[in-house]
Order: structure tokens, then sequence, then C-alpha cells
């Protein structure tokens, strides 16, 4: 017969107790109600806050937004299928955050920075959140430094600086894309990170941006946050804060940011889908009330940081979207008044071959030439009013028939500068060719020539100065002015070009 001996069981029993670890876990759980259109009405989860991640029983993540008395609204950030009624609901505690780094660099991303394309997982052992709080003013400096665009149109009337706000504005089809596309081509070797946000745009518009940006190597130094017209209207409300998230990564780093928002129109729409979805009052034009601070909170973080803090910058290029040119609607009226300056793209002057479109007339920057080199400053001062001045002269003679020789002389000269700020898609100009440009036509050297031939003078005039007097060009990089040594090799370079121009033009 076995004999039990007490003190063994004792001994084992204790040893059990000892072993025994209590794990006390609160989850805070509900009850799926409703689902459908991208949106879910939960029971329960009578903790969650507002902005907290919840997590579907079949795996699904989803924010809260709508806090009620009886039950919580949910907007998926997925299509949601797979969700059923009665199915249980969990919070996580957590807002919404996305991995950052370096690795970012080069990639085609989603709103939740997972890559999209297929070149495997990005590495990063960093979190930011999506919603972070904008710079206070203490954390900040005012604007000095230009972002050149490459463009002459905006680089000499609209000049746009580090930290700067410049919403991009006007119809479809007038080249709002062009211009921000081109800004990040020509940031090559300026040392700024580019992050363009695509919200609701078709997939073969983002595939053509990105196949540009890789023919030209801009994918070196850009992240393109992309959540297509298919994509549900919580991931294409999110992306353009996922893409401030990964821009404020570099900034406070030290770096330098530009970012397109392409375009906040569509934000909007997402974000009136999901709000008339969660049945929160409408407004105007149907959008809810809370519209301003969607888009006030996203372009206040860009900014131009401190000495303090490093001195990073994110530059913010919003665009929006108008219908046949009505900039009073809500929207535009909106991102105009957060913005500070707006460059105004016109269907008219498109359609009559002025490309890029800007209407210098009623674009501004409201930092100004702050953010111009010295050298810009000198050659650009009185193009604004000059071309103005054109304007109106070209209204008024319409409707005369002969007009003295300073009009008519004033006229030819418009019409000659206005051909200088025509310009190719993709084919950017650095400062020192567009200084050289502009002096050209202020001063008058292409008013002998005929309009036809402009472009193709100035053209060969860029190169001739680039292969015959680099010293010009390296006169404006190093000291940023336009001094009387860089005038008189450019009068020179002018003078020998016009010769060879006529020459040829005479031999064809």
């Amino acid at each position: 017969m076995v004999t039990i001996q007490a003190d063994e069981i004792s001994n084992i029993i204790r040893e059990r107790i000892e072993q025994y670890n209590r794990e006390v876990k609160i989850v805070n759980t509900g009850t799926v109600l409703q689902v459908g259109d991208g949106i879910a009405r939960i029971h329960g989860l009578d903790e969650v806050m507002a902005g907290e991640l919840v997590e579907f029983q079949e795996g699904t993540v989803g924010i809260a937004l709508n806090l009620e008395s009886t039950n919580v609204g949910v907007v998926l950030m997925g299509d949601g299928l797979l969700i059923q009624e009665g199915s249980s609901v969990k919070a996580t505690g957590r807002i919404a955050q996305i991995p950052v780094s370096e690795a970012y660099l080069g990639r085609v991303i989603n709103a939740l920075a997972k890559p999209i394309d297929g070149r495997g997982e990005i590495s990063s052992s960093e979190y930011r959140l999506i919603e972070s709080p904008a710079p206070g003013i203490i954390s900040r400096r005012s604007v000095y430094e230009p972002l050149q665009t490459g463009l002459i149109a905006i680089d000499s009337m609209i000049p746009i600086g580090r930290g700067q706000r410049e919403l991009i504005i006007g119809d479809r089809q007038t080249g709002k894309t062009a211009v921000a596309t081109d800004t990040i081509l020509n940031q090559q070797g300026q040392n700024v990170i580019c992050v363009y946000v695509a919200i609701g745009q078709k997939a073969s518009s983002v595939a053509q941006v990105v196949t540009t940006f890789q023919e030209r190597g801009a994918m070196e130094y850009t992240i393109v946050v992309a959540e297509t017209a298919d994509s549900p209207a919580t991931l294409q409300y999110l992306a353009p804060y996922t893409g401030a998230a990964l821009a404020e990564y570099f900034m406070y780093r030290e770096r330098h940011t530009l970012i397109i928002y392409d375009d906040l129109s569509k934000q909007a729409q997402a974000y009136r889908q999901m709000s008339l979805l969660l049945r929160r009052p409408p407004g105007r034009e149907a959008y809810p009330g809370d519209v301003f601070y969607l888009h006030s909170r996203l372009l206040e973080r860009a900014a131009k940081l401190s000495s303090l803090l490093g001195e990073g910058s994110m530059t913010a290029l919003p665009i929006v979207e108008t219908q046949s040119g009505d900039v009073s609607a809500y929207i535009p009226t909106n991102v105009i008044s957060i913005t500070d300056g707006q460059i105004f793209l016109s269907a008219d002057l498109f359609n009559a071959g002025i490309r890029p479109a800007i209407n210098v007339g009623i674009s501004v920057s409201r930092v100004g030439s702050a953010a111009q080199i010295k050298a810009m400053k000198q050659v650009a001062g009185k193009l604004k009013l000059e071309l103005a001045q054109f304007a109106e002269l070209e209204a008024f003679a319409q409707f005369a028939s002969d007009l003295d020789k300073a009009t008519q002389n004033q006229l030819a000269r418009g019409q000659r500068l206005r051909e200088l700020l025509k310009q190719s898609q993709s084919a950017p100009l650095a400062v020192e060719e567009q200084v050289l440009t502009i002096y050209t036509g202020t001063n008058g050297y292409l008013d002998s020539l005929e309009i036809g031939q402009v472009r193709k003078f100035l053209v060969e005039l860029r190169t001739y100065l680039k292969t015959n007097k680099p010293q010009f060009q390296e006169i404006i990089s190093s000291t940023k002015i336009f001094t009387e040594e860089a005038e008189a090799i450019l009068k020179e370079a002018i003078q020998e070009q016009r010769e060879r121009f006529i020459l040829q033009e005479q031999a064809t």
C-alpha cells in the first residue's frame, strides 16, 4: 500500500501556489449593431476615446469618430466585407500611428504606410502619430530661404520659401499636378526630401507621376503616398496626415522637406462622405462643420523651425480644384485663408498655349521677396508690374485702331516677356538660367526678334553660356548676387549669341 506523506503534498501545493500567476486583463469590448458603406455602429465600448483605433473580430481596424449616448460610430480602414452583425469589437487603447524611417525614401506606400510598389517590406524602428500637434510660435522662425520650383513665372514673381504653404488652385486639366511634379524634379541636388500625396486619383495618373520621377532620378529623395479613387473614404481622408507625419520625421531631424497634397478637394469630399454616413449635421455645400479644421490642422504642420530645433523645414504645396474658375466656393476660400499665398492656374491661358498657365495678376506669395536670392530680386523687380501693365494695354489695344509708337513698343515687349515665361513640362530651370532669361527679356534684347523665335533663341543662349562662359553660373551660385562682372559677361554673351542666331536664321 502506497503511503502518502503529508509534507510532500504540502510542498507540491506550495510550489503550485507560488508558480500561480494571476493575470488580470481588462478589455473594453462592444458588439456590432450595424455595418455598411464603410461605417459600423457599435454597442458597448463604454471607455473608448475619440479617434481611438478599434479592432473587429475578423481583423479589420477602424477609428471611433462619433461617441453617442447609445452607440459608437466607427469608420473602417478597409472594405469590412467580413464583419458581421453581432460580432465583437475591442478597443486597442492606441490612436493611429505609422512607422517612419529613412528606408521610406524611393517607395510608394498607402495611408497606413504599407508598401504598394511590390518591392517588399520597409524596415523601421520608430513610430509617429498620424495626427501630431503643429509647432508652436516659439518653435518657429520666419521664412527666409528660397525653395526653387524651376518655373520662371513662380520663382521670379510668386516666390516660395522653405517652410511656406502655397496653394496651387485651378480648374481640372490646367496643369496643377505638372507644377507640383516639376517642383519635385527641381529639388535634385538641393538636399530636400519630397513627399507626394495622391488622394482619390486614378491609379494610372499616379503610375504616370511615379514613372516620371523614376526616369528623372527623383525617386531617390521622394516618398509617394497614394490612396486611389477605389480606396475607402477613411484612407483617402488619412493619406495627407500620413504624408505630413513622414515629412515631420525628417523636419525634426534638421532636414528640409517639401510635401504636395494632390488634391485637398478630394480629401474634403471623402470626409464629407464619412460625416454624412455618420449622420453628422451637414453645413454649406453639405460639408460638415469642421471641414475648415480638417485642412487647417494639416497645413499648420508645415513650418520653418527655429535655430534651437535645428532649422528644419516643411514646405506645403496643397492643390485645390475649382469648378469653372469659381474661387469663392467653400473649400477654395477655406484653403486660401489658411495658406501663405496662392498660384492661380487659368483654363483660358492654358487653352491659349501659355503653359504653365499661371495667372500672375491674381497669384500672390505672402512671403514675397524674403524667399528670393538677391540676384533674382535685382532682375525680376519690375517684371510683375510690366506684365500687369501689358495685360491692361492688351485689353485696351483690342478696341483702339491706331496706337502710338511707345504703346506699340510696350505691347511688343510684353508679348516677348509672356513668351519667356513659357516652359515645357518636366523641364525646370536652375536659378542662374532663370536670372539670365529674365534679364534678356526685361532689358529689351528680345524686342528685335520675332515672337516665334524667342524660345529658340533663349534655349540656345542658355546652352551657349553654359559651354562658353561657365563663370557666369559660378558667380551667381557662389555669391547669389547679380554682380557687375556677371552682367558684363551676360551682355557679351547675348551680343555674340544674337549675331550667331541672326546668321543662322538668314541661312535657313
